[in-house]
């Protein structure tokens, strides 16, 4: 990792579990004393929720799906240019989404942005969390979308190339992606839909599939290239996710930890420190499906204190 200004990047579909790994970072940054900038990727969409659901709405009249995936609805440019700026000088701007938790504190309503404000002064790393933190990519621009140009069937689906794609990877020197099996993920999504936004069931299923060419494209890469990721393993049948009942709890599941450069790690150490777990790969160990933030602590903080213990 960087010993100057040092990001670290966590990446992953909406509950795969990035927040649990977030507070485990908070956890270890407060027992050592690290001075942390928190960005999270929701802060670099391109609209506000109200304008989000008319640009959908306008691309939907036309047969098209915008995703949260893609740069369609993402600044992927301005995260680039976030991730190059603090890695040179460890400064940057950035602003929050505004949620039901946060709503009171901005006085702005729920889905819109606060204004843009420089990271806090002297902090000892970026810590980013979202969807993006690794993403490489070539975006594309469309056309202006118009009531009018609907109308006259102008709506752009011809894509025009940029020259300059974006590589926010190369500005990251921890990147960590949780990636749970994929019938696991929609499992989540199904029920996380229905039970929080009363979604029906059959709106959140084409939801899925209308966003997976752009789940493919542009957060799949993101885990070939991750040097740790986590990837919880339901051990009950989970073979048809449109039908499940219930979300596998965590006795319910392994978590298999890969490593991208494991001559890195000590994994005997590793193993006795982790109760259950062991290597099923050269690269990858097995742990327990509750212990994730233990695992990461485990791994990950003497990794930090190397880099930025006081």
């Amino acid at each position: 990792m960087s010993k100057k200004h040092p990001i670290v990047a966590v990446t992953g579909a909406s509950g795969a579990g990035t927040t649990v790994v977030e507070k485990a970072f908070r956890e270890i940054f407060f027992r050592q004393g690290i001075k942390s900038a928190f960005v999270h990727g929701d802060a670099f969409q391109k609209y506000t929720y109200d304008d989000m659901c008319r640009h959908m709405a306008h691309a939907e009249a036309t047969g098209h799906f915008l995703s949260c995936y893609g740069p369609d609805l993402n600044d992927f440019a301005r995260l680039e240019s976030l991730f190059r700026e603090y890695s040179t000088t460890g400064t940057g701007s950035y602003r929050q989404y505004i949620t039901a938790e946060n709503a009171a504190a901005f006085q702005l309503p729920v889905g819109s942005f606060s204004s843009w404000q420089p990271l806090p002064a002297d902090t000892d790393l970026l810590f980013y969390e979202g969807l993006h933190g690794g993403v490489v990519a070539q975006t594309w621009t469309r056309r202006k979308v118009t009531d009018e140009s609907i109308q006259r069937g102008e709506y752009d689906r011809r894509r025009a190339r940029v020259n300059k794609g974006v590589n926010v990877a190369q500005y990251v020197d921890l990147l960590i992606a949780v990636a749970p099996a994929i019938n696991l993920e929609w499992i989540q999504k199904i029920h996380n839909e229905h039970q929080c936004r009363n979604q029906p069931h059959e709106v959140v299923v084409k939801m899925i599939m209308d966003r997976l060419r752009d789940y493919i494209h542009f957060l799949v890469p993101q885990f070939s290239i991750s040097d740790i990721i986590f990837q919880r393993m339901p051990v009950v049948d989970t073979s048809d996710p449109f039908i499940a009942r219930d979300v596998p709890t965590e006795s319910e599941s392994v978590i298999v930890v890969t490593f991208r450069e494991p001559k890195k790690y000590n994994f005997p150490r590793l193993l006795k420190r982790i109760d259950n777990s062991f290597m099923s790969r050269p690269n990858s160990m097995v742990i327990p499906g509750g212990e994730l933030r233990h695992a990461l602590d485990v791994i990950c903080a003497p990794m930090i204190e190397a880099c930025c213990g006081q």
